[in-house]
């Protein structure tokens, strides 16, 4: 048995840049992390891209937004922005 407990329905939130537009209600948000390479010990960064439901359509490119995971909304989007 875990010693750590977990809240049922605890949501994944991620805070990242709107890099397109992708149509109504859609953006691409890319994520940056930092993580050590596993060979040679320098700190890099990461991206990833999610796909984001903007239901207000208001984020427009270059903004930062935090997003949370959801239930899927089409093909690709698993995330909606919160702010």
């Amino acid at each position: 048995m875990s010693t750590e407990t977990t809240i049922r329905g605890a949501r994944k939130l991620r805070k990242g840049v709107v890099v397109s537009k992708m149509g109504a209600k859609s953006v691409n948000v890319a994520v940056s992390y930092r993580e050590v390479h596993p060979v040679y010990g320098k700190v890099i960064t990461r991206t990833k891209k999610y796909h984001a439901h903007d239901e207000d359509d208001t984020a427009k490119v270059g903004d930062t937004v935090t997003i949370m995971e959801t239930r899927p909304l089409s093909a690709t989007k698993r995330w909606r922005i919160v702010k």
